[in-house]
Parts: C-alpha cells; sequence; structure tokens
C-alpha cells in the first residue's frame, strides 16, 4: 500500500492480515496439535518416553508417505485410494526379486518399477476422462488381488538384510529412526514443487477453475500423468519402508491405510472441492494424527476402536472447515462492506499528522 493512502485503509490492511492469520485453519491445527500432545503427556503414562517415540514415528513411517501423494492430486480435483495397495504390490515385488537372488539395489528397483507402472495405469484412465475415484477404486481392489496371486496369502520373508538393519536402527544419538528419513526428504520437495514451482501453480490453476486454466493452457493431462505417476512411486517407497520394518512382505500388508492417509490431507486444510490446500497444514495435521493414534495406543484402545475414531476425526475435520470457511466468508464480505462505506480521502479536520495544509 502506498505512502499516501488513508491512515484508515493501512489500519483495515494490518486488521485483515492478522486476522486472517489467527482465524487461519493452520493456526488452529497447530493449537490442537499441541494441547493434545500435552494432554497426552499429563494423562497417558509413556506418552513422553523416546522409546514411545521411536515406536510412533515407526509405525507411522510408511503412513506419512502415502499422504505426501494425495495432497497436489486433491488440490488437483482428483485421488488415488489406491496407494496402500500399490504399496503392497510393490513391497511384493522387492521380496520375490530378494528371494530370486536379485541384489538390494536390483530389488529396490523392482519395487519402484512396480510402484511407477501401477501408477501409470490408474493416469492412463484417468486421462481418458474418467473420473479418478471410481478407477482408483477398481485398482484397488486389482492391486490388492494381484498380491493374493502372486503369493497365495502367504507373506514372503525374504529381505534384503541391509533392508532389516536399516528399517530398525535410529540417527546418531535420536530416537529417530531412519525409517521416517525417506518421507523428510521426499515432504521438502513435495513442499518445494508445490508451493514454489510452475508446475505447483499449475496444480493449484487446476484444482481452483479447470475451465480457466485450460483456456490459459495449463496442460492438464501431463500434469495429472505426472501426479499419478509419483503416486504409484512414492507409494513405491512407503511398501519399501513398511516391509523393512515388518521383515516380510505380506499381501494384506497397508491395509486400510488409506483412511489414516485422506483423514490426514483433508484434516491439513486441503479442500475437497479442490484449489485450497497447504503441505504446512498438512504436517500438523499429520503430527496430530500420529499423537492421538499413540495415546490410543498406550491407552489399550484396539485397532477397530482407533479406525473409528479417526473415521470420526475425518467427519469433523470436513464439518469444521466448511465452517471456518463460512465465517472467513462472512467477515470478509463485513470488511469489504466497510471499505465501501469509508471516505476515499481523508479530509483535512481528520488528518491529524498535518499532511494536508
Amino acid at each position: 500500500m502506498s505512502a499516501a493512502a488513508p491512515a484508515w485503509a493501512k489500519r483495515e490492511s494490518v486488521r485483515t492480515r492478522v486476522t486472517g492469520r489467527l482465524l487461519s485453519w493452520e493456526t488452529g491445527l497447530a493449537i490442537l496439535t499441541v494441547t493434545l500432545i500435552l494432554f497426552a503427556v499429563a494423562t497417558t503414562p509413556g506418552f513422553g518416553d523416546g522409546y514411545n517415540l521411536e515406536s510412533s514415528l515407526s509405525r507411522m513411517a510408511a503412513k506419512a508417505l502415502l499422504v505426501l501423494p494425495l495432497v497436489p492430486l486433491i488440490i488437483a480435483r482428483e485421488i488415488d485410494i489406491s496407494v496402500a495397495s500399490i504399496a503392497a504390490l510393490s513391497g511384493i515385488a522387492m521380496a520375490m526379486a530378494t528371494e530370486a537372488g536379485a541384489s538390494t539395489m536390483v530389488a529396490i528397483l523392482a519395487a519402484l518399477g512396480t510402484g511407477l507402472a501401477c501408477g501409470a495405469v490408474n493416469a492412463y484412465f484417468v486421462i481418458l476422462g474418467l473420473p479418478s475415484l471410481i478407477v482408483t477404486l477398481g485398482t484397488l481392489a486389482m492391486f490388492r488381488g494381484l498380491c493374493y496371486v502372486l503369493v497365495g496369502g502367504t507373506p514372503v520373508s525374504e529381505v534384503s538384510p541391509w533392508l532389516l538393519d536399516y528399517s530398525f536402527s535410529d540417527l546418531p544419538r535420536t530416537y529417530i529412526p531412519y525409517n521416517v528419513v525417506p518421507f523428510v526428504i521426499l515432504a521438502v520437495i513435495a513442499w518445494i514443487v508445490l508451493h514454489a514451482t510452475p508446475f505447483g501453480r499449475q496444480v493449484f490453476a487446476i484444482g481452483g477453475n479447470p475451465g480457466t486454466a485450460r483456456y490459459a493452457g495449463v496442460p492438464r493431462s501431463r500434469v495429472l500423468a505426472a501426479l499419478f505417476l509419483s503416486s504409484g512411486s512414492v507409494a513405491a517407497v512407503a511398501g519399501i519402508v513398511h516391509t523393512g520394518l515388518n521383515s516380510s512382505a505380506s499381501p494384506d500388508a497397508l491395509l486400510g491405510f488409506e483412511l489414516d492417509a485422506v483423514t490426514v490431507v483433508f484434516l491439513g486444510g486441503v479442500s475437497f472441492l479442490g484449489g485450497i490446500g497447504r503441505m504446512s497444514g498438512v504436517m500438523w495435521a499429520l503430527a496430530c494424527v500420529v499423537a492421538l493414534r499413540s495415546m490410543l495406543q498406550l491407552q489399550n484402545v484396539g485397532a477397530y476402536g482407533q479406525s473409528a475414531v479417526i473415521g470420526v476425526l475425518l467427519i469433523t475435520s470436513l464439518l469444521a472447515s466448511n465452517s471456518v470457511d463460512s465465517v472467513s466468508r462472512r467477515l470478509r464480505t463485513r470488511r469489504q462492506a466497510r471499505l465501501l462505506s469509508q471516505p476515499s480521502i481523508e479530509s483535512p479536520e481528520e488528518d491529524q499528522q498535518g499532511r494536508v495544509p
């Protein structure tokens, strides 16, 4: 705003920025997460222990990886609910390659190639014009069924010794396991690509207004192909991490992990209508879900009970997000009305700084 702008306009601008920050979904989520952690530390024995931190991070490493590709996909008004099945199939491909005598590097490449191929299948049908929800619902069942066809319901226990050592080791002098390192690296890359590159702006353009993006020349097919290919590849990394942590590749690996991944994305403030979302909000949501899962685990709440709580959290986050959006729109409308009712310039009598003679 220029120096010659009226004082009331400057005050209104500052007030708008402060109010917007305080009412942002990320701020509320950060407060909720910190409150939940403090409550868990005070009421749940063992929550603040280093061992619990290590265990919680290890359990959530694969789930956290599944979250990353869903963020840009949902921002672009698409979704991939087959990520857990792709991860399981990739883990089986790696274990079968190891069982056949392949080196660790070849086995990892087999897993990554499998994930990339699965992502290519999803991308092909979505680019043809089919709804991504229906496509990935079908491939979810197809990839999971292929897991059982390949191993017949029996886990493959041939895992590289290097991967086992990596999965059960911590960073020096910390309680942070090595298997969260891939997530940290890919999360930084995802943040940069989504918020600091032309590709990220294209993703937001497609999700915000597909028609305008098309007229502006945004290559929608290429963007969606890249998103689904990266989704398959990141899911393969999740399969590798999960296989190492469990010392085997099972056909039912990561079953139901889609629920946690989708919950984290929506809880993080990504709009299911597309065009809105930030990686920072998703990271706060991930921390919230990790803390909640850990607290419930220590309180001896079973897996089904935890899933029920996560389901309630998903519905609550959608309702709360809609409420915040509604309040923000009303406040923005009132501010605009006040701005229109103010005089465009200050009168000499109102100017207290003597700028007008």
